[in-house]
């Protein structure tokens, strides 16, 4: 109990530090800029990724695969996907993997990883994902 007879606030300021939704990092922006399609809150549109003087931040975007396919990186497989949500596009590597089971063209997904840029686009290295139930693309 605290001297005015109250129990104290756990956890407050590292809510505040947090954000509203305690999952954001400091400084990260809580209103969602992407599309408001189902499983899509807090998503960053394409073309407002970039990476930041301060480092690479974390992104969860939406959208379609256009385009997957194997490619080698020094030697070894690489699973490359193109992901469009039609603001932008952006590439998804998945270092050591020749297929991911459901990553195919035209499937809706939800990712989440640092950005990166090479070749003047972003890229998302080994980003986690959430493929989208089919019939909602």
């Amino acid at each position: 109990m605290s001297a005015g007879g109250h129990a104290p606030r756990r956890g407050g300021r590292l809510r505040r530090l947090l954000g509203r939704r305690g999952t954001e990092a400091p400084g990260e922006d809580l209103a969602p800029s992407g599309p408001k399609e189902p499983g899509a809150e807090g998503c960053t549109r394409i073309r407002d990724c970039r990476e930041e003087r301060a480092g690479r931040p974390v992104v969860r975007v939406t959208g379609t695969l256009r385009s997957v396919g194997e490619r080698r990186v020094a030697g070894m497989p690489a699973l490359h996907a193109e992901l469009d949500d039609g603001s932008a596009s952006l590439g998804m590597v998945w270092l050591g993997r020749s297929a991911i089971a459901g990553i195919e063209p035209g499937r809706e997904l939800i990712a989440s990883g640092r950005i990166t840029m090479t070749r003047g686009g972003p890229v998302l290295f080994n980003p986690r994902y959430q493929l989208q139930p089919r019939g909602q693309e």
